[in-house]
């Protein structure tokens, strides 16, 4: 009987609405193991999850049966309700529009897992406007600075030198 056969392997990152650092370490799993799910549930394969206050990165064996966009739609709106109803943050939680998707072949799956892994100690030395500029260049993905995400660090500077 004839089948579809596939191997697409996705890096899905995205940021906290203005890059604010509200997802705490003591929450952090509990979201983690929410979007695992939702993931789950659409008949994905969650390889790697981690992040930082103000983002987070995921690793997607996806089938070809599945959008990108609605999944990442779905996981955004369902964890953003979720931190919200649980109160899991002290401030109203929501995740900024847009997200990155980058694609992997399956020999750098390993180093993928790894790297999202490792992201505490990955930002000890970049921030995530270069992590993220530099995603956007390796993947040669044409862009415009002015439609990446709100970079709240960068307003604030720019309030600051306006004053």
């Amino acid at each position: 009987m004839p089948s579809t056969f596939s191997q697409i392997y996705i890096q899905i990152v995205f940021a906290v609405k203005n890059r604010e650092a509200l997802i705490l370490p003591d929450w952090e799993d509990r979201l983690y193991e929410y979007i695992t799910g939702i993931i789950q549930n659409k008949g994905q394969k969650l390889i790697a999850i981690n992040g930082m206050p103000d983002h987070i990165h995921i690793l997607i064996g996806m089938k070809p049966s599945c959008s990108i966009s609605d999944l990442v739609r779905e996981v955004k709106k369902s964890s953003n309700e979720f931190i919200n109803e649980n109160k899991l943050s002290k401030h109203k939680f929501s995740w900024q529009e847009g997200y990155g998707a980058f694609s992997y072949s399956h020999s750098h799956i390993d180093n993928v897992y790894w790297y999202i892994h490792n992201q505490k100690a990955h930002h000890k030395k970049q921030s995530f406007k270069e992590e993220y500029k530099q995603f956007l260049e390796k993947f040669k993905v044409d862009y415009d600075e002015k439609y990446l995400f709100d970079w709240i660090l960068d307003a604030q500077k720019q309030n600051q030198s306006k004053q």
